[in-house]
């Protein structure tokens, strides 16, 4: 009897500890694919978390693209500089997919001082400081190499000084790239194939003028709402880089891609000023100097992921569309107008700065 009721005590605590197993991969799986962290950043994370612990100072960084993107893999490469440089006395725990809001949030919550770091594209920046919206002027820069120049230089510099009058700190940029545009009506083989399209942009005055420049017709909306947009056919396409286009899935409701290559795209590094402020002059160069090796680092895996990316399309059966140099030289005529009128709003000496400093790259 005794054995009898030892067997049953057994088998009771057995499938207590198995139902308790059960709830929490239950409560796991909850969330969005692009919300969820693999084992291995589940382990980073908890990682960051209990060196926080034993930290003197805790960075929160966070992005809105998905833990695939070589974004992320910048920020841990950034998380791993600095808490090697400073021996764990600063800790920094990393958030991917907007798990602490979006870009705009993010910025809002650093002028705050509730957050340490993030890394917005300089689009949602030009909202704090105008003339940021001079890296939405569409046919800017010709190439990677030179946009790293321009951007390294004088002018990239004199751009994140004036973020300190916005309670930010920038330190360094790194790359979204550039703009590409996808579509589920026609290939885009020239400025004619943009007349009446839908295309959803993100809400920046410059960008709705050049795409109605170039015949389409630009809808504003935010990015995540913008897959069922296009599955439902709310609108035809989109524009953002190769890497956003594949990891967000956006080639399983667009059938065509162009590289039209129409606006580069860098992100910013910024960290809170209050929090900046608040370090020791050692532990703030470690910061400086880990956020421009990581955005290296950064940009080397994003242009060699981007190759891998455009296979992944046409390998998914994405038509995919080599934009001709005619097509992108009528493309950059058409646009001409739309730049000088928001040249004023710029400023048309930081237009004219950042156009020598273009030419001089080349």
């Amino acid at each position: 009897m005794k054995k009898l009721a030892f067997l049953l005590t057994t088998l009771f605590l057995v499938l207590l500890l198995a139902a308790c197993g059960g709830d929490n991969a239950s409560s796991d799986s909850e969330g969005s694919d692009d919300s969820e962290a693999t084992g291995e950043e589940a382990a980073e994370e908890a990682s960051s978390n209990v060196a926080a612990g034993d930290a003197e100072y805790t960075i929160r960084a966070s992005i809105g693209l998905n833990s695939e993107h070589p974004q992320y893999k910048g920020l841990l490469k950034f998380k791993e500089i600095v808490e090697a440089e400073t021996d764990g006395a600063v800790a920094v725990e990393t958030y991917h997919s907007g798990q602490l809001g979006d870009d705009r949030t993010a910025m809002e919550a650093l002028q705050l001082g509730s957050q340490e770091v993030t890394v917005p594209s300089t689009a949602p920046v030009a909202n704090f400081i105008p003339e940021y919206a001079v890296f939405d002027i569409p046919f800017l820069f010709p190439n990677e190499q030179v946009a790293d120049a321009v951007l390294d230089g004088e002018v990239g510099t004199k751009l994140l000084e004036m973020l300190d009058e916005q309670n930010l700190v920038g330190l360094a940029y790194w790359e979204n790239g550039f703009r590409d545009m996808s579509n589920s009506t026609r290939p885009i083989e020239s400025i004619a194939d943009f007349d009446g399209l839908k295309i959803r942009t993100m809400e920046n005055d410059l960008h709705l003028a050049a795409f109605r420049e170039l015949g389409a017709n630009p809808t504003p909306m935010a990015f995540t709402e913008l897959f069922t947009a296009l599955q439902q056919g709310t609108v035809d396409g989109q524009e953002n880089p190769l890497s956003t286009i594949y990891l967000e899935g956006f080639h399983e409701v667009q059938d065509y891609v162009s590289n039209t290559h129409h606006i580069y795209t860098p992100f910013v590094f910024l960290v809170s000023k209050p929090f900046y402020d608040g370090l020791p002059a050692e532990y703030q160069e470690i910061l400086r100097s880990a956020a421009v090796e990581a955005g290296q680092y950064q940009r080397e895996i994003n242009r060699e992921a981007n190759e891998d990316y455009k296979q992944g399309l046409i390998d998914e059966g994405v038509e995919f569309t080599e934009m001709s140099d005619e097509a992108i030289a009528e493309m950059r005529e058409a646009v001409q107008p739309v730049i000088e009128e928001f040249s004023e709003t710029i400023g048309k000496d930081l237009v004219e700065e950042i156009n020598q400093a273009v030419e001089d790259a080349q």
